[in-house]
């Protein structure tokens, strides 16, 4: 099958990296798996029959074609002939608890993949090749130059682990980039509640589009924010924060931490969020 760069296709060949990678998630038989983009069925063979129930999400007419012909008489499997973007998950799973999210998905949209598995109710588990600077991205350590609002918006709600690096020979055709597998498991129950978790997002989104700038000035001067001197003055008070510091140096506790903090000083932004 000839890959589609419209699609952002590169099919996985190597079959004893595809086993590798069907063994990262734990699938339990009672599990629904969600397999998003299956392509040729490089992963799909091998998660065949290893939990209750199949849902292959295929956006490629001739794709969609193979992997009903691969999946015929299997009950248990359903293969979807749709964008994933547009997808609604709550038609198609009850329970969430039971939802594993398995993809090898188009490295263009990953972002948009990750933000819409985020959204509640979440998987109990997600495991995705991505390419290697957005899995460097994801873990990246507090201080570098990678971590960001990304790195924070995420791991503030899931545990987020690199599992391994995948060079970009394992793929046809060979893309420019190398890739690696993340392993995303969401905290259940949420630590936050949807509410808290956009107003989150406002305010790490704030800080690293100034990630240069001190704190304090992001908090007085960023048009999403304004707080006033009085708030920054009793956010200082009640912490041992260096205000003078800048974004990368605070940990996604200190982003929920400084959030909610915000939030009582902050009433008009509150109205966006609810």
């Amino acid at each position: 099958m000839r890959a589609k760069k419209s699609l952002g296709q590169n099919f996985l060949l190597d079959p004893n990296l595809q086993r590798a990678i069907v063994r990262v998630p734990d699938i339990r038989k009672s599990d629904i798996v969600l397999e998003i983009g299956p392509g040729t069925g490089a992963l799909t063979n091998h998660l065949l029959g290893q939990s209750q129930r199949l849902i292959l999400v295929e956006l490629d007419d001739e794709l969609v074609k193979s992997l009903r012909i691969l999946s015929r008489n299997r009950e248990d499997v359903e293969v979807i002939h749709e964008d994933f973007l547009q997808l609604d998950l709550l038609q198609l799973v009850d329970d969430f608890s039971k939802l594993v999210v398995v993809g090898n998905i188009p490295y263009n949209i990953t972002a948009p993949i990750i933000f819409k598995l985020m959204n509640h109710p979440r998987p109990r588990e997600i495991v995705l090749m991505v390419q290697k600077e957005v899995a460097n991205r994801l873990i990246a350590e507090v201080g570098t130059s990678e971590y960001g609002a990304l790195s924070v918006g995420l791991r503030a709600v899931a545990e987020v682990e690199k599992v391994f690096n995948v060079s970009r020979r394992a793929f046809s055709p060979v893309p420019r980039v190398d890739s690696a597998l993340v392993r995303i498991r969401p905290f259940h129950p949420p630590p936050m509640s949807p509410k808290d978790e956009k107003f989150l997002r406002i305010v790490t989104r704030s800080a690293f589009q100034w990630r240069r700038k001190q704190m304090q000035k992001i908090l007085r001067d960023h048009h999403d924010l304004k707080l006033p001197r009085i708030a920054i003055e009793e956010i200082f008070k009640n912490t041992d924060w260096d205000l003078s510091r800048r974004p990368e140096t605070f940990t996604p506790d200190d982003f929920i931490r400084l959030a909610f903090m915000i939030q009582k000083f902050l009433p008009c932004l509150m109205l966006i969020c609810s």
